[in-house]
């Protein structure tokens, strides 16, 4: 896969459609949900590299597998991305066998 499709694939945005009722109206925005405690988080193969990184039991998980994936020359185009969306895209690096160790650390993050 090429870098440009990378990029491209890193930076897909959607945007909100606004509706109207029957009666023209614009509903007021839903009130945003509020984050779980950070005791509670739960990390996974899905979640962002960037949480990942920002916790240090997590990062430490990441780092006992793939060392320095906060220092790669691309990180901040990939940050925002699991380590399973990644992994067609670096797959002789997201082995199987990688992503299934990462997953035993994460697990054990209590």
């Amino acid at each position: 896969m090429t870098f440009a499709l990378f990029l491209l694939s890193a930076a897909a945005v959607t945007m909100p459609v606004a509706t109207q009722d029957h009666a023209g109206h614009t509903p007021a925005p839903a009130a945003p949900e509020t984050a779980a405690p950070a005791a509670a988080a739960k990390f996974t193969l899905d979640t962002p590299v960037a949480t990942l990184m920002a916790d240090a039991r997590a990062k430490a998980a990441v780092d006992a597998v793939l060392p320095g994936v906060d220092a790669h020359p691309a990180y901040e185009q990939f940050k925002a991305m699991s380590l399973n969306q990644l992994a067609p895209m670096a797959p002789n690096l997201l082995t199987a066998d990688a992503l299934a160790k990462v997953k035993i650390g994460l697990d054990a993050i209590k």
